[in-house]
């Protein structure tokens, strides 16, 4: 599970980049490289999965 955890954690931090760059200079790297097609919305809604993945990480720190 701890892979699996990191692995989304890279996701989301790519994600939240990405997220910085359309807010900062209104430039949508993902629809740049992918065009105007059903893979941005591919890779927004994996994004979406790993960050309700990474809650767990949150959990995990209030355990302890």
């Amino acid at each position: 599970m701890e892979t699996l955890q990191k692995i989304c954690l890279v996701i989301t931090i790519i994600g939240a980049i990405v997220w910085g760059v359309i807010g900062f200079f209104s430039y949508n790297i993902v629809e740049a490289l992918f065009g105007n097609t059903i893979i941005p919305r591919i890779i927004y809604s994996i994004v979406g999965i790993t960050g309700l993945i990474n809650i767990g990480i949150l959990f995990n720190h209030i355990e302890d």
